[in-house]
């Protein structure tokens, strides 16, 4: 007889060899994620797994695409010419694929924002479970916090990811991918840390709207038209006040402004000697010359933002949607604190 402690105690107590099972999976992630945040994961898993799949796969596509985009600067240039030759020839041979990808990248903050932050807290509400959840042991403070704290993580993580992806692949080419118009023509919103800020705004506004109207589809359907609206707010408020506009004065009748590279033309105004702007439709019937003469008018203006600011305007941007997120969120917890649920 064996004594207590003995190797066959040992041998009955071990599991048996084999491949790991589902369960196994399981208990693994579960000492990962332990409690609440487990509990949060196991909600969302299907979308949190999804997001993490495709952010890999988008970053493999990215670093695909950098090859062949390389190999062209190196045969042909970055430096657009005057005719215009470099720019149509790499318009044929990527313009699809970076069209296809800021599609994808200025789609993504939405599409967050819509299928994970609207239903984070609604469908909770919506299906009961929430008041099954804040009746147990767990606090409401520790609960909202692993609600937020992991989605918005991983969402945070993703974006980041895929900006840092991207604006590897599009840096080298900024003059001639998109157009050649780093803010109008996509760039700015999908590299850098825009679109971190942009999809945690919208996540939080999404998780904001879900917890009042506390039905999911609703609360979807609400953040679809929070999302565009903010969308157009942004683009047509917002973002060309991030920068101090830049100008440049030339003579009339002269050849046009010397810009540098990269730059961005926002406005066109014609001037007298001292400055004055009058707009560029000024003087241009067919007493155009005696106009100009009556009014001093002698210079044209052009007013751009050059490619050196691009970064000071995005992490102002970004500062500035980081901010919002931040008030989104306190509202969040505030009314998870104070509101019945």
């Amino acid at each position: 007889m064996s004594p207590i402690g003995t190797t066959d105690d040992a041998v009955a107590a071990a599991p048996a060899a084999g491949p790991p099972t589902s369960a196994t999976a399981d208990n693994r992630r579960r000492a990962l994620l332990r409690g609440l945040p487990w509990l949060v994961w196991h909600r969302h898993r299907a979308f949190l797994r999804t997001g993490l799949l495709v952010t890999l796969a988008a970053c493999a596509l990215f670093a695909y695409q950098r090859i062949g985009v390389m190999e062209f600067l190196d045969r042909k240039g970055a430096t657009p010419d005057a005719e215009g030759q470099l720019l149509n020839d790499f318009h044929n041979h990527f313009g699809s694929a970076f069209a296809l990808d800021a599609e994808f990248l200025q789609f993504l903050p939405f599409f967050v924002g819509i299928f994970l932050g609207a239903p984070l807290i609604a469908s909770e509400q919506e299906h009961g479970t929430l008041k099954l959840v804040t009746t147990q042991s767990v606090s409401r403070g520790r609960w909202i916090a692993a609600t937020l704290g992991l989605p918005l993580a991983v969402a945070a993580l993703c974006t980041g990811l895929l900006s840092a992806a991207f604006t590897w692949l599009w840096t080298p080419a900024r003059n001639l991918a998109l157009g050649g118009d780093w803010l109008t023509g996509g760039a700015f919103d999908i590299t850098g840390p825009i679109p971190v800020a942009t999809t945690l705004f919208l996540t939080a506004c999404g998780i904001a709207i879900g917890m009042l109207v506390k039905r999911t589809v609703p609360a979807m359907a609400a953040t679809t038209v929070f999302a565009v609206v903010a969308s157009v707010i942004w683009s047509a408020k917002v973002r060309d006040r991030l920068g101090t506009l830049r100008s440049v004065s030339y003579p009339y009748d002269g050849g046009g402004p010397d810009l540098p590279p990269g730059s961005v033309r926002i406005d066109e105004w014609v001037s007298t000697a001292d400055g004055k702007l009058y707009g560029y439709g000024t003087c241009v019937n067919s007493d155009a010359e005696a106009c100009r003469a009556k009014l001093g008018i002698v210079n044209r203006v052009t007013q751009y933002f050059d490619y050196e600011q691009m970064a000071g305007m995005q992490w102002l941007g970004a500062g500035t949607l980081l901010a919002l997120t931040a008030v989104v969120l306190a509202f969040v917890v505030w009314r998870a604190h104070r509101r019945p649920l």
